[in-house]
């Protein structure tokens, strides 16, 4: 019982004491093990509370992110080149220093946005384009192939429209039977952002969000060099796509 103050006072009658000593003697064998296997496998909040953390939602942000692992696929038919190679061989430019893609949210045709910041942990493929534009019209076919492929192994491809008229935009795309992301820039502000020139022009974002390489004009972006190009930046670790086989 709890005296006026609060504090416990417990009464214990001596005719009593021998049998509750051996009563408590063999709770205490009993409980010892149960009590070993309790501290073995804390709770939720005793794991949170040892590591400083106080709620779930802190907890899980202080987990680990995975590492990416490759997919096991099946071995893709064709030149497997290393990455460096495979810029040489698509003729990409190299930035002269490393540096974050801008970021940027275009509305897209279906009434949503595009947001480049949102695909981080992919590569992306930023084209700027038109439908007034022949050799655009030429490599977007081959896009769509390229996407097709790596679309579920990491890869995006947002194709950002410079057409003064959006509205000419989805007519084209449905007729095309593209399935890659459509961007609307009718003013070319994000395109003046990126230093675009000419079309089409394409800009290759890594995981990490930096800018890697880009194309001025049209590319075969199905061939083995655009396949080992995303195989190399999209996969973690050595693997098939880090070495070159002999042609």
């Amino acid at each position: 019982m709890y005296t006026a103050k609060g504090l416990p006072t417990f009464r214990v009658m001596t005719r009593f004491a021998p049998l509750l000593i051996a009563v408590l003697l063999a709770l205490a064998a009993a409980g010892g093990a149960v009590f070993a296997l309790s501290i073995g496998a804390p709770q939720r909040g005793d794991a949170a509370r040892g590591s400083g953390l106080s709620t779930p939602s802190q907890v899980a942000a202080a987990a680990p992110t995975p590492a990416r692992v490759a997919p096991k696929l099946a071995p893709r038919a064709g030149h497997v080149f290393k990455l460096d190679d495979a810029i040489r061989e698509l003729d990409l430019i190299r930035p002269s220093r490393q540096k974050i893609a801008e970021d940027f949210t275009l509305r897209t045709p279906d009434g949503t946005s595009f947001r480049l910041s949102q695909h981080r942990g992919k590569t992306v493929l930023v084209n700027f384009w038109a439908t007034w534009c022949p050799p655009c019209r030429e490599e977007m076919p081959a896009m769509q192939r390229l996407y097709a492929q790596h679309k579920d192994r990491g890869l995006m491809i947002v194709a950002v429209s410079i057409d003064a008229d959006p509205a000419v935009v989805s007519p084209y795309v449905k007729e095309s039977k593209f399935t890659f992301p459509i961007a609307l820039d009718p003013k070319a502000e994000v395109a003046n952002k990126y230093g675009v020139r000419a079309l089409p022009s394409s800009f290759v974002v890594d995981r990490e969000g930096t800018m890697t390489a880009l194309a001025l004009g049209p590319r075969a972006w199905d061939n083995d060099a655009s396949h080992s190009l995303v195989e190399a930046l999209t996969f973690d670790g050595p693997g098939p796509s880090r070495t070159a086989s002999p042609r």
